[in-house]
């Protein structure tokens, strides 16, 4: 009840981003309820059917990173001092911000559920009734039991992200005096020059999944990729090669963007290079992350682009959804994300404003770093692009 009053107050911005939390989720279970329809509806072809919902899981984890950020922007679970004092400490905030997640992620599968029968024909008197079902598999019936098992995938897994992600330890709060501890959030603890330590460990996974995805394209007499139009003759160890790419630029990411601001900062820097540099390294573990998920995937859209750019492309409706999900979902997140990085500097900013700092000095600092950013990470993209198709290409 607290959630759901505490969403009916909430700022209109933010109930937006939870409608769109909602709105992914329910694209994630309408792919979720195709997949289970085409497996009632051709049992012979198992393979196929296990390698679609394999193609599931991205936008899944897609929509999952994109839950978890949105509920680390939501003013309501953000914690402040003396919530605990009222019952509201780190735990029951967590677990507050997850039952927000799984409320939204809910609205959204049942959203999908409603559909996914409406165009199968099962649900009647609304236009388009049945309008997909050869699609959808209508010739067979479909198992009630395993549909409200897919539909609770999202919401379990986009619940319990938000309530880890979310977890505290207790530290002193700033401005809090003696004898009166509070408990903040773990990632707002200042630890000045840190290097995160996770860019070995990106370039090496990385370096794996491009391995991986030239040697799934060996032996290979037809089109080594033929994700459009064709999800189930895909082979499973391109979207293995895939995921280790994922993974691993999601794991640099930090790192490379750490990396980027101690470069800014490098010979002799003004004072805007110096500003600029020092949030960069500052914002490296909010924003790094999902930089190095959007970078992943732009590098898959250019591939899939150099394989099927100079001919036909028969995207399916099914894989295009999946593909607007993805792409949807990473930018969602990667705009939360600069949000919450905005709000965590907001009081640094304000006081530089009370130092005499110009507003001109901020909003240069602010462009520097973001072409700083796409300086490091659109190359970094357009090489992993061309690394990943030139095996399936050759």
């Amino acid at each position: 009840m607290l959630a759901l009053r505490l969403a009916r107050g909430s700022h209109p911005l933010v109930l937006m981003r939870r409608l769109l939390v909602a709105a992914a989720s329910a694209g994630v279970g309408f792919l979720l309820l195709c997949t289970l329809g085409y497996a009632s509806g051709h049992p012979a072809h198992s393979t196929g059917s296990v390698l679609r919902l394999l193609w599931c899981l991205v936008p899944l984890a897609a929509t999952v990173q994109f839950a978890v950020a949105v509920a680390r922007t939501d003013p309501s679970t953000r914690p402040r001092a003396g919530l605990s004092a009222v019952g509201l400490g780190p735990v029951r905030l967590s677990l507050l911000a997850a039952v927000s997640t799984a409320v939204s992620c809910t609205l959204g599968s049942m959203v999908a559920l409603l559909f996914f029968l409406h165009l199968r024909g099962d649900l009647s008197g609304l236009p388009f009734d049945g309008a997909a079902a050869g699609l959808l598999g209508a010739n067979a019936p479909l198992p009630l039991a395993a549909a409200l098992v897919l539909l609770t995938l999202l919401p379990a897994a986009a619940s319990t992200t938000s309530a880890l992600a979310l977890r505290t330890r207790p530290v002193r709060a700033a401005g809090v005096q003696d004898g009166s501890q509070d408990l903040v959030p773990e990632e707002q603890v200042p630890v000045p020059d840190a290097p995160p330590t996770g860019l070995p460990w990106g370039v090496a996974l990385t370096a794996a999944g491009l391995a991986v995805e030239a040697y799934a394209s060996r032996g290979s007499t037809d089109s080594p990729f033929p994700l459009p139009g064709k999800l189930e003759s895909t082979p499973a160890w391109v979207l293995v090669g895939w995921t280790l790419t994922a993974i691993g630029l999601a794991t640099a990411g930090p790192g490379l963007t750490h990396l980027a601001g101690r470069l800014l900062q490098a010979v002799r820097p003004g004072a805007v290079r110096l500003l600029a540099g020092r949030m960069l390294m500052d914002e490296a573990g909010r924003i790094g992350r999902p930089l190095g998920v959007v970078s992943a995937v732009l590098s898959a859209v250019i591939a899939a682009f150099a394989l099927y750019g100079t001919g036909p492309r028969p995207f399916g409706p099914l894989t295009a959804l999946g593909a607007v999900l993805v792409i949807g979902c990473t930018t969602a997140t990667l705009l939360t994300s600069a949000l919450e990085a905005k709000q965590a500097r907001t009081e640094t900013a304000r006081t530089l404003l009370r130092l005499g700092t110009p507003a001109s000095a901020l909003r240069a600092a602010t462009a520097l770093r973001a072409a700083t950013l796409l300086l490091v990470f659109a190359p970094l993209t357009w090489a992993i692009a061309e690394l990943a198709a030139l095996p399936l290409t050759a």
